[in-house]
């Protein structure tokens, strides 16, 4: 069967390709149509065409950043096309698969030209050409590659000559698909990069050439050996940094971290103290900004299992703080007043502010505005699209630290400037990008309290934050403290905020109920929508105690995870639904989902687990603890062996080193109905007395009302 893959930019008349696609089928083809247009006005016309397939293509440029879409509007409208168009995976898979490339249009020929550089396809413009060459007796059935590699002086021996002038036809041909899956052409091609005497600039055009080849041809480990060796011949800095950072993006994209991390993040910071000390803030910034984007990826830290920064946070960091670009920005700009003690007279004004996540606030914002000695404001800062731009504009943030971008300073004083007059005392939840933006202006005479959880010890974040203009810094547990301290030479020095260990605010005594007998054999996760929960490691402990008694279960509450979040987390999920298929189909694994009542899907869990290779304080385990739940906590392996972990955080007992610990004490402490509720009472009482809210609510008010 011969597969026709018809490319229209603009609608076709559908009434003439309606007759064609009848000639195709007469010739025992399959008619895909890629739509290239907007399909709503003629859905019921293309429908009547009968085609094996079809596919409307993103068109527009209107949902693309305007840096890009500037790019785009220089380009011919057929370039700009196949640039919109490339990476769909419908395209992808069909025109890799087809027999036969057709253009409807003359806006469609670059696409259907750049498909067949990596296909053995016939590719033609128009459909009277198309039957033709279908029709033609001398035609086979069997692929013919009419496409062959470049004189090996080409790519080789004359390189230095001849490089600046090599054709983009020829080298999208030597980096057709079929080529690049050879062991041969990719060698070639390596041995090219690397030759002695080619401009950077050329060298660096060449790479991405066979980049792409290499990606398209499904070897992109390739695409990053090519990007890296040609690399590796470059002396000019900027160019050498931007290529490395190419090859590590190519390996971050299939989640998995970069092999040259280490010299990848080298080579851009010393790029950007060069650009910076030749005077060029903007374009310092840019590279700093991708060095630290890079060193504190979410692949890297947050969506795998370990993370090189736990392992020796103050080697990981070393290097960026060595920069002279980092040095620069870290610089503390103080503040020109102190803050002024909190009012006798009148109420204390509290501005609560946050982007988007107010999850660990709805307690306090309650709190403090039923207080009479409290006025509360709160800002969402995520709340308007401008607001939202300015706050998380890292890269801007980055340059006005190093001399330039004077209007972000003033945009940032328009913004925050009204809410710092009127409050005596900022409430920032989380350390991310507004702790940033807050602190690039002098807050006055305002008190400055941030809050620290877990997750921000593992971003670029903490270290643009000018601490100077904090006051009060609060870490929700100790090893978060150790950690983000080891992190960020700032917090060690003299112009350091204080510093405060206070619990999540948690509404605990909500959850004390009672539990049926049969809990006891109901093993509980609450939250597996991230890597770091590492919810097999449940799943190994239920097998090990089914063993000795099937008639155990694990409870899994809350959302999945978010295929979408990275290539790591997806690949992650995709090993976790397989072996949690059969679990589900026996009924060992019960999937209850997400709900906003954890009290009542708690009920029925009577031993609560904490898998997760990282936690601040497990806010579901608490709530499980307090639920009269066994709990049974791994030692947070990114914490485990240091003076503070989930050791020092739980009581003793309660912490697993090894799933074949956690399995002894679930069998042991549920070995009885009497044995196993003793136990939760324990846990209940330890929760509710360290961790309710009206034992938390007391350390907030000493700490923001000097109570």
């Amino acid at each position: 069967m011969t597969d026709v893959l018809l490319v229209a930019a603009a609608q076709p008349q559908l009434g003439v390709l309606a007759g064609a696609v009848q000639k195709f089928r007469a010739q025992g083809a399959r008619v895909y149509l890629a739509c290239a247009f907007d399909t709503k006005t003629c859905q019921e016309e293309i429908d009547r065409l009968e085609l094996d397939g079809y596919q409307p293509l993103p068109y527009g440029i209107g949902h693309l950043r305007t840096a890009t879409r500037r790019k785009l509007r220089k380009l011919p409208a057929s370039r700009r096309l196949w640039i919109q168009i490339r990476r769909n995976p419908w395209l992808r898979r069909h025109g890799l698969g087809a027999h036969q490339l057709v253009a409807l249009d003359a806006n469609a020929v670059y696409t259907v030209w750049r498909l067949s550089q990596y296909t053995d396809a016939d590719a033609s413009f128009g459909i009277a050409p198309a039957l033709r060459a279908l029709s033609d007796p001398q035609r086979s059935s069997a692929p013919v590659k009419r496409r062959t590699l470049p004189p090996r002086s080409v790519i080789v021996g004359d390189v230095r000559r001849q490089a600046k002038a090599l054709p983009e036809t020829v080298i999208r041909t030597a980096t057709a698909r079929p080529l690049m899956r050879s062991s041969v052409g990719a060698r070639l091609w390596r041995t090219a990069l690397g030759a002695p005497g080619v401009p950077a600039n050329v060298r660096a055009r060449l790479s991405r050439q066979v980049a792409e080849g290499m990606r398209w041809a499904g070897r992109p480990g390739g695409a990053t050996l090519a990007l890296t060796t040609a690399a590796q011949s470059i002396s000019n800095r900027t160019i050498k940094a931007g290529l490395l950072d190419e090859a590590a993006k190519t390996e971050l994209k299939r989640g998995v971290p970069p092999r040259a991390l280490d010299s990848t993040l080298k080579e851009l910071l010393t790029a950007s103290d060069e650009e910076f000390k030749a005077g060029d803030p903007a374009t310092a910034a840019s590279t700093l900004d991708r060095a630290l984007v890079l060193g504190f990826h979410r692949v890297i830290h947050i969506d795998q299992l370990s993370s090189p920064l736990a392992g020796d946070p103050a080697a990981f960091s070393a290097p960026v703080h060595a920069s002279a670009v980092m040095k620069k920005i870290q610089q503390p700009q103080g503040r020109k007043t102190p803050a002024a003690t909190p009012p006798k007279d009148r109420p204390l004004r509290l501005l609560v502010t946050t982007s988007a996540n107010d999850n660990f606030l709805k307690l306090i914002l309650s709190h403090y505005e039923a207080h009479q000695g409290v006025e509360v404001r709160y800002l969402d800062l995520a709340s308007t699209t401008a607001m939202k731009r300015i706050a998380w504009a890292g890269r801007r943030m980055i340059e006005n630290r190093l001399g330039g971008d004077a209007l972000y300073a003033e945009q940032v004083e328009q913004l925050m400037r009204p809410h710092l007059d009127w409050a005596d005392t900022v409430f920032l939840d989380w350390c991310v990008a507004p702790a940033v933006m807050l602190t690039t202006i002098d807050p006055g005479d305002t008190r400055i309290v941030v809050r620290l959880h877990s997750y921000e010890a593992f971003t670029r974040w903490p270290h643009l934050v000018d601490f100077s203009r904090v006051d009060d810094l609060i870490y929700v547990a100790d090893h978060v403290q150790d950690l983000t301290t080891a992190l960020v030479p700032q917090l060690r020095g003299p112009e350091a905020p204080r510093t405060h260990m206070i619990d999540n605010a948690m509404d605990l005594s909500a959850f004390n109920r009672a539990k049926p007998a049969d809990a006891r054999f109901n093993l509980g996760l609450i939250g597996v929508s991230q890597v770091a929960k590492d919810p097999l490691w449940a799943i190994d402990v239920l097998e090990r105690v089914r063993k000795q008694d099937e008639r155990y279960r694990l409870l899994l509450v809350g959302g999945d995870m978010d295929p979408k979040t990275s290539r790591a987390t997806s690949d992650y999920l995709k090993e976790f639904e397989r072996q949690l298929e059969p679990l589900v189909e026996s009924g060992a694994v019960v999937r209850l989902g997400p709900t906003d009542d954890v009290p009542s899907a708690l009920t029925g869990i009577g031993t609560i687990l904490s898998s997760s290779v990282r936690e601040g304080c497990h806010v579901g385990l608490m709530e499980g603890a307090a639920s009269a739940a066994v709990p049974v906590v791994r030692d947070w392996p990114f914490y485990a062996g240091r003076e503070h972990s989930a050791r020092t955080l739980y009581p003793e007992g309660w912490v697993v080193g090894s799933p074949e610990e956690a399995a002894k004490r679930i069998l042991e402490t549920t070995a009885t109905e009497e044995s196993w509720r003793n136990a939760g009472k324990l846990a209940s009482e330890h929760a509710l007395s360290a961790w309710d809210w009206p034992v938390v609510s007391r350390r907030f008010d000493e700490l923001l009302l000097g109570e």
